[in-house]
Formats: structure tokens, C-alpha cells, sequence
């Protein structure tokens, strides 16, 4: 599937979905990005079919030099749904380039997800997440926590609302049916914000998508309303 594409401002965004999922989930983030001038790349990527490193390496190369041939755009920026966070992290841990602009992470493993140390055991876990998702864990040589601090601006929306008391109760913590709110935080992130909304659909809130935005416009979230 071909990236969509928009050409309204000098400024790009490179979206990035989570595990198991295609660019489709991030359609409608992705038209709310064109809609206020923004360039945008959904980028596809084969999520259960190989490690993390690869996958970084191979799209996240490729969808910078597309944004970089196709728009000249000032600054590239990244919104990322789940494991895709941490394929941005892993590759912007390796390289610098110049026209870094902010990252979104809506609902990252950052310190990992507990679902995958009680789940990542069973063959039919590792079936239907592939080589990626075991990598996933909270074990401090997981992927995840053995990658740096960041040093570019980074804003977090994690959530807390969960449809399975099962899951939920695996994870044993704050969570959003995948993700604890404590393992989507990150050192040397910018800002962070929890919102009542669960992992599977939470890149097509409206709230989450506005949050989004202003953070890539300014740098911040709006504090939610109490």
C-alpha cells in the first residue's frame, strides 16, 4: 500500500502504526494532519514479520528519504501508535539528521508492556506477534529499556481505560488494556498527559488527535479538562 501524501506546508510528519496493525489505523489522525497544512507519510510496515532493528532500519530510512526527495519539507516530525515509538526510537538512537522535529507517542511500551512478559511464553502469542513483539517485555535487556534517553522533544498520551478486566489484571497497573501508564513514560521526555481512552483505538480520538497536533504546532499538550 502507497503512502498518502498531502502538499501544504514546509513541514512533514511521518506516521508510524503499532503491532499487528497497517497504516490504515492511522488514517484518520493522518487526514486531521493534512487538514491544518501538514505533509504526511503513513508509512506501511510488515510489524510481525521481523525483529524491531530491521524493521526501523528498513522504513523509517526509507520514509525520511521519501519526505526529504518529495517535499524538501523544513523539519520532519513523527507520530507513532505503540511499538512504533520504539521504532522511531531505536533508529533515532543511531542517527541525526538536521531537520528532526517532535515525536508524538500515543499509547509506547517505552519500559515495555507487561502482557508481554505473562504472554510472550505461549506459542500463539509469538505466532501472532512475530519476532517483534517478544522483544517487547519489561526485563531490563528488553529492547525497549536498553535504548537511551531521548535528546530531541517527545510527547507522550497514554491511557487508561481498558475493555478486558482480564488483561488489565495481568498488567496489574494503570493501563489502557495493553500499555501501563508508568511503562509509556520516558527520560528526557517533554510532556505527558493521560487520557481516558484504550489502546486499540486511541490514535482515532478526537481529543487525542488535537493533543497531537498542538504538540507538534507547540511543543506542549492542553492539560485535559478535570
Amino acid at each position: 500500500m502507497n503512502p498518502r501524501i498531502s502538499s501544504l506546508s514546509t513541514e512533514a510528519v511521518i506516521l508510524l502504526h503499532g503491532l499487528a496493525r497497517t497504516n490504515r489505523s492511522m488514517h484518520k489522525i493522518e487526514v486531521a494532519l493534512q487538514k491544518v497544512g501538514y505533509k504526511t507519510y503513513n508509512c506501511n510496515y510488515p510489524s510481525r514479520s521481523q525483529p524491531i532493528q530491521l524493521l526501523s532500519e528498513t522504513f523509517i530510512s526509507q520514509a525520511i528519504a521519501y519526505c526529504e526527495k518529495t517535499y524538501n519539507p523544513s523539519r520532519i516530525h513523527f507520530v507513532t501508535h505503540s511499538m512504533g515509538a520504539i521504532l522511531t526510537r531505536y533508529y533515532l538512537s543511531l542517527h541525526k539528521f538536521k531537520r528532526l522535529g517532535r515525536v508524538v507517542m500515543l499509547a509506547p511500551p517505552n519500559a515495555g508492556s507487561e502482557l508481554v512478559d505473562r504472554l510472550s511464553g505461549l506459542e500463539l502469542f509469538r505466532l501472532i506477534n512475530g519476532p517483534a513483539g517478544n522483544q517487547l517485555g519489561t526485563a531490563e535487556s528488553s529492547l525497549p529499556n536498553s535504548l537511551p534517553a531521548v535528546d530531541y522533544e517527545v510527547g507522550i498520551i497514554a491511557g487508561n481505560k481498558s475493555h478486558n478486566v482480564l488483561i488489565s489484571a495481568l498488567i496489574g497497573k494503570e493501563n489502557d488494556g495493553k500499555v501501563s501508564t508508568k511503562s509509556a513514560r520516558l527520560d528526557g521526555m517533554t510532556d505527558y498527559i493521560v487520557l481516558p481512552y484504550n489502546h486499540t483505538f486511541m490514535m482515532q480520538r478526537k481529543e487525542v488527535i488535537g493533543q497531537a497536533i498542538n504538540f507538534l504546532k507547540n511543543g506542549r499538550f492542553l492539560q485535559p479538562a478535570q
